[in-house]
């Protein structure tokens, strides 16, 4: 008998438990998955998923899905990519680098379809057309029928009666001159200027409804504006310089998504409250504004 330190094959094998430690520890210096990412997004600013997809337009499953990682509901790469920029702006995230995370996890971007060559105009020769003489002879028919018909009822001694241009008018005697200066003819008389609106006269509003104007002044945000019956008047982003004018006869409820960016008029005056970029603030106001209704917690 040989005496040694023979190690069996299961000896040899890493043990089931540090396999596992060793994925845990991968798997904690790995970045957030891009769902992770959208989902502390959405949460840190505030927004249920609702209200996501009430802004963006992307379905309630869709939003849970991308916030699983599952990908698969979208439809394809091109929609999943769509809609990762599309919930990455909602809550206030640079959209390029989950982009670029979908495209690393699922083989990158396919590569651009070739243009087509262009084919040989010599080798191509169109056919023969075989005149239609069917139409020809219609035409003929009908051109005939009309110079009989015109002679039959237009026709006549041409000194007597003279065809006139469709459209033109009877000459209008010239007004006569009252005194020194020759009366100025109406084509002469410059129109009136349109004078253009001012911010005053936008921000007006009449006193028997509620009236708000929402112009994103500093930069986009997206806002949601709903009237006392609780229709939506208005789900979307406003671009920067962008205006929204709201009405209603009883209140209208707002939501907006980064307060510190809007320029708020109600019922003709400017709100000015110190809203911070970012900040979300939903808000109600009635005829009796301006006094703002306090802001509910974002």
């Amino acid at each position: 008998m040989s005496i040694g330190n023979s190690n069996s094959p299961e000896e040899e094998r890493p043990s089931t438990d540090d396999r596992s430690e060793d994925r845990l520890v991968e798997r904690s210096v790995e970045e957030p998955s891009i769902g992770t990412a959208l989902k502390k997004a959405r949460i840190a600013a505030g927004l249920t998923v609702d209200e996501v997809s009430s802004t963006t337009r992307v379905r309630i499953p869709i939003v849970h899905a991308i916030e699983e990682d599952d990908f698969t509901r979208c439809g394809g790469d091109v929609y999943a990519r769509g809609h990762i920029r599309t919930l990455a702006r909602a809550v206030h995230l640079d959209p390029a680098p989950l982009v670029e995370s979908y495209d690393a996890a699922h083989g990158g971007r396919p590569a651009p379809t070739p243009a087509a060559p262009m084919f040989d105009a010599e080798r191509i020769r169109p056919e023969r057309q075989r005149p239609n003489w069917t139409a020809a002879m219609v035409a003929a028919i009908v051109a005939v029928i009309g110079f009989v018909g015109f002679t039959a009822f237009g026709g006549g001694d041409e000194k007597e009666k003279r065809p006139v241009a469709e459209g033109s008018a009877s000459p209008k005697p010239a007004p006569k001159q009252t005194g020194g200066k020759p009366a100025a003819q109406p084509s002469q008389v410059p129109p009136a200027a349109k004078p253009e609106p001012s911010d005053s006269a936008i921000a007006a509003a009449p006193k028997d409804l509620v009236t708000v104007v929402l112009t994103a002044d500093t930069g986009e945000s997206w806002i949601s504006a709903k009237d006392s019956t609780g229709r939506l008047l208005f789900d979307g982003t406003l671009v920067q310089g962008e205006s929204k004018t709201f009405t209603d006869k009883e209140s209208v409820d707002l939501v907006l998504g980064d307060a510190g960016v809007v320029k708020l008029f109600v019922n003709g005056k400017e709100i000015k409250d110190d809203f911070q970029p970012g900040q979300v603030e939903r808000l109600t106001y009635t005829k009796e504004d301006p006094s703002r209704d306090q802001p509910q917690a974002g």
